[in-house]
């Protein structure tokens, strides 16, 4: 992802408090010549999966059913026992989005985050391709175009 974003200008940057997201976040960053500061959201962090954490998803969909993953991976529906306040996540968004909004117009703002928190900027979002799978995968990335009050996904699951 450094290299690929490489000739790519952020005007700010943000991730989770984890590590790989900071690590990630600093790789892109230190291709820069003058990167901005990387702040910490702590919106950003993981999902908790209760008692599915750290579980196989053989044991996840044994506990909670395949109908509650796919409503999961296709709403952002929280299966029973998931510590997630979907509410909360998408008003957090709505904030990032608006403070982003409020940079000049040819910022670029970089997001570093999990799939988990990922999967609710959609909800935020007034344009996105119909078929948008919401699961941001592994190395993957996104990129909203943010207009006036008009806010559009133009890219997602991108990979290099």
């Amino acid at each position: 992802m450094a290299t690929h974003f490489r000739d790519t200008r952020f005007t700010a940057a943000f991730c989770s408090p984890l590590q790989r997201t900071r690590q990630t976040a600093r790789a892109i960053l230190d291709q820069q010549a003058s990167a901005p500061a990387l702040l910490i959201l702590p919106f950003l962090t993981e999902i908790d999966y209760g008692p599915d954490e750290n579980q196989t998803e053989e044991a996840v969909i044994a506990r909670i059913g395949a109908d509650a993953i796919a409503a999961w991976d296709t709403h952002a529906a929280p299966p029973p026992g998931w510590h997630v306040d979907p509410d909360a996540l998408r008003s957090a968004w709505t904030s990032l989005l608006t403070r982003a909004a409020s940079l000049t117009p040819e910022a670029n703002v970089l997001v570093v985050t999990s799939n988990g928190i990922a999967r609710f900027l959609p909800d935020v979002v007034g344009q996105k391709p119909a078929d948008l799978d919401r699961k941001l995968k592994t190395g993957a990335w996104g990129t909203v175009e943010i207009s006036g009050t008009e806010t559009c996904i133009l890219d997602w699951n991108v990979r290099p």
